[in-house]
């Protein structure tokens, strides 16, 4: 799901971009290996990859470690991790936990039980920007990151929902 979002929005900034996708497996240990992560980065700087997005847990910090190794940037996910590489890591996919946890404790008792899906609009899902991508991040970059999330808010960019049929039309894993 992440991935797919992910080669959309690159093929919507650039439709001649090559995206390079791989999984580092489908068990628990596979969120969990940095090793992995590390030699997933290598390959695909060796294939010509400028940014890589580690949508991998754990293993992603390995990613993130090798990208900035290697003079590549990266993109963290689930929570800031700019930090990690200031300088190096071009911007961290949020997932909003924080909201969705005090909106449930808003509602109090009245809270619904079931699934609850946040997307841009509820502030469920962001990015993150701070000193430590602030040089990495032109006016230009950041007005063009807005004007995405308002035309996704707005319903005038659909992005696909992997999860909807198991497919990808950005992208061919």
């Amino acid at each position: 799901k992440f991935a797919c979002g992910y080669a959309q929005g690159v093929k919507a900034a650039n439709p001649d971009a090559t995206v390079i996708a791989n999984m580092t497996g489908t068990t628990p240990a596979a969120w969990n290996d940095p090793v992995k992560g590390s030699e997933l980065a290598k390959a695909q700087i060796s294939q010509g990859a400028d940014v890589i997005f580690a949508a991998a847990g754990g293993t992603g910090i390995g990613v993130l470690q090798t990208a900035a190794d290697e003079g590549i940037l990266s993109i963290g996910v689930d929570s800031n991790q700019n930090y990690l590489h200031p300088g190096q890591v071009l911007t961290s996919m949020l997932k909003r936990v924080d909201v969705a946890v005090a909106d449930a404790m808003a509602a109090g008792e009245d809270l619904e039980t079931g699934v609850t899906v946040l997307g841009l609009a509820e502030d469920g899902v962001g990015y993150a920007m701070d000193d430590n991508n602030a040089d990495l991040v032109t006016e230009d970059m950041a007005g063009a990151a807005e004007e995405a999330k308002a035309a996704i808010i707005a319903g005038e960019t659909e992005v696909h929902d992997y999860t909807s049929d198991d497919s990808c039309p950005a992208l061919t894993f």
